[in-house]
């Protein structure tokens, strides 16, 4: 989705191709077309206003309403990505059913009279895991994505195949909703082989997407090298106030003089990273840029409307000069004009009324849509009952023993944590050192914990003595692989290389693997005593009546994952910025509610947790500073 360093504004420049999927002729005459440098939606000149949003953040009981939302605060269209590593999570294995129904989605979007963008990728960044690829293709040594890769190609292939079979019938050249699709995502980015992007726009051809296409860049001729293609709709993305709008619309002016003109992401907002400031941007700035679009007749596409949440182990990653690794945090509100709970916010308000000034004669919006479903607040509770981590090893894990420490894409696994064992060898003494972690290590001596490893500071070594016949533990967390840059293909998770003791490999390893995907087998009991070391703990909470969203208060915890109701929040970390974890109220029920926590860092006797009415962003004081060892 995102440039991660905000640098000149990006314009996506909007390479639709009228005849992008001129393949097979249509049961239904198209909808939409372009026309020199017009859409054209049911024979008339056609500006799109459109706001993105993502099926999979967003709880399906509530994607109606948000749709409501959306129409009610002037946009005619919703934007959304389709996530291929959810779609398909091991090879030729399709889901496309529950919170994952993405023609269910955009019939719903067509319901309360709105179009729909949709941006297939494959890849689609968006702050996901990966950029949204399935991490299933790392298990194969050397393959590159986002190239001419055969093996690539073929399974991105064989998946917008698939999506097609799901979205056909919704498609503007049957008559459906579905007005434009995208080819990759911000390739120029990335890279430079025309080859490739024409084999993408190829394959969507291909795939029967017989509607109008386009691209997605930056603006400027570092992304125009690389991303649009001569016969395809270009759109810029960007951030900033107007006077990055004029720039970028010059430098897209400047490379096609001719062409609808289309914002493809104007970033409303911003994404957090953990231990970094919580993004804020002032409303007033994106509703005078959105005026500007729209007393030139621009289109546009928010991103984000409403941003969400990365539920699991959603989130993805960023790097930059300066830090190897930044890892996103679990939220996605993006400060979004529809926060994470689905309330509207002070930038909702003044986007409506900007939109609302600029609406074609015969036009009127909606009355604004407040979300019905309350945000509460939950009383304290005990989590009374717990279970270290290292005694459940044998229900969640079956151990796989290799003489040198594998990948967690050499296991088959493609998400969570992976515990290393290992006995130090005779002649090992002294300091340890892991080549490399990937991405958060918690290290174990004897079952004593001795300290941590951590990626975002480049950390390697670890002082700590270590002498022959100790037992050593490493659990590792994929905190989520980079999203964004040319290191895609180098982002296998796990320890990826070797570990050593005063110099000499450590060889033998028992591999525990921990997807953590079913915790049904846990075994707790009452927690006597403090549990030093990583460890389960659950309790539960009751509500009478109809329940409310809330966000869990992970206060006083280290750093590890809540599970309520056997739904996955995500990941919270004490050093902030994001102190809660958003609860969906469709995942509560009236009466007794189960929650499961995983915290790493270990802890007292018993814990507590609480639920809010309102989120908490605080980051610790030197949240971003490597520790000294």
């Amino acid at each position: 989705m995102k440039i991660p360093h905000r640098l000149a504004a990006l314009a996506v420049a909007l390479a639709l191709t009228a005849a992008s999927g001129a393949g097979a002729a249509s049961a239904a005459t198209p909808r939409f077309a372009i026309d020199g440098d017009r859409f054209v939606l049911d024979g008339k000149p056609h500006l799109i206003r459109s706001g993105e949003m993502h099926y999979p953040r967003i709880a399906r009981a509530f994607w109606r309403e948000r749709l409501r939302q959306a129409r009610a605060m002037g946009l005619n269209t919703v934007t959304t990505y389709v996530f291929w590593n959810l779609h398909e999570p091991e090879p030729g294995r399709f889901d496309f059913s529950g919170n994952l129904d993405i023609a269910a989605f955009i019939r719903t979007a067509k319901e309360e009279g709105l179009d729909v963008i949709v941006r297939p990728g494959p890849y689609i960044c968006t702050e996901l895991d990966f950029g949204g690829f399935p991490a299933w293709l790392l298990r194969t040594p050397g393959l590159r994505v986002r190239s001419m890769d055969p093996r690539y190609l073929a399974a991105g292939e064989r998946y917008l195949r698939r999506v097609h079979q799901e979205l056909a019938p919704l498609l503007s050249s049957r008559g459906g909703p579905i007005l434009m699709m995208q080819i990759e995502n911000e390739y120029g980015s990335y890279g430079r082989d025309r080859d490739y992007m024409r084999t993408a726009k190829r394959q969507m051809i291909d795939a029967g997407f017989d509607l109008p296409l386009f691209t997605s860049d930056g603006a400027g001729p570092q992304y125009f090298e690389g991303g649009p293609l001569p016969d395809v709709a270009a759109t810029i993305n960007f951030d900033g106030d107007v006077a990055d709008a004029e720039e970028a619309f010059a430098a897209l002016r400047e490379f096609r003089p001719h062409g609808p003109r289309m914002v493809g992401e104007y970033w409303a907002g911003w994404f957090d990273h953990w231990g970094e400031r919580h993004h804020t941007t002032p409303p007033q700035r994106a509703a005078s840029t959105v005026d500007w679009f729209l007393a030139r007749g621009i289109s546009f596409n928010l991103y984000m409307f409403h941003g969400g949440t990365s539920f699991g182990w959603m989130a993805g990653a960023n790097y930059n000069r300066d830090a190897p690794y930044q890892p996103d945090t679990t939220s996605y509100d993006y400060d979004a004009p529809v926060d994470e709970a689905g309330r509207l916010t002070p930038k909702y308000r003044a986007l409506r009324e900007t939109i609302a000034r600029h609406l074609p004669a015969g036009e009127t919006l909606p009355a604004p849509v407040e979300t019905a479903t309350p945000t509460v607040a939950v009383p304290r509770f005990e989590l009374r009952e717990s279970v270290a981590l290292f005694d459940a090893l044998p229900a969640l894990s079956a151990p796989v023993r290799a003489q040198l420490p594998r990948n967690m894409e050499a296991l088959e696994q493609n998400y969570g944590f992976v515990l290393y064992r290992a006995t130090v060898p005779d002649g090992a003494r002294g300091k340890l050192a892991v080549d490399e972690v990937r991405d958060y290590a918690n290290v174990f001596v004897d079952a004593a914990a001795a300290g941590t490893l951590d990626r975002r500071f480049g950390e390697r070594e670890l002082a700590v003595d270590l002498k022959p016949g100790a037992r050593l533990d490493l659990l590792v967390e994929n905190m989520g692989r980079i999203n964004f840059g040319t290191r895609l293909d180098e982002e296998r998770k796990g320890i990826t290389r070797s570990v050593r003791v005063g110099g000499k490999e450590v060889l033998d390893w028992t591999h525990y693997p921990l997807p953590l995907s079913d915790l049904g087998r846990l075994r707790f009991e009452r927690a006597a005593a403090a549990r030093p070391g990583p460890a389960f703990w659950r309790g539960e909470f009751r509500l009478g009546g109809a329940p409310g969203n809330t966000f869990l208060d992970t206060r006083g915890w280290g750093k590890g994952h809540a599970w309520v109701n056997g739904h996955h929040l995500g990941r919270y970390w004490k050093i902030g910025p994001q102190q809660t974890l958003f609860v969906p109220a469709p995942w509560l029920r009236a009466g007794r509610n189960e929650v499961i926590v995983l915290d790493v860092e270990g802890g007292a006797a018993t814990r507590s947790l609480q639920g809010l009415a309102d989120p908490v962003y605080d980051t610790a004081p030197g949240a971003l500073e490597p520790r000294k060892r």
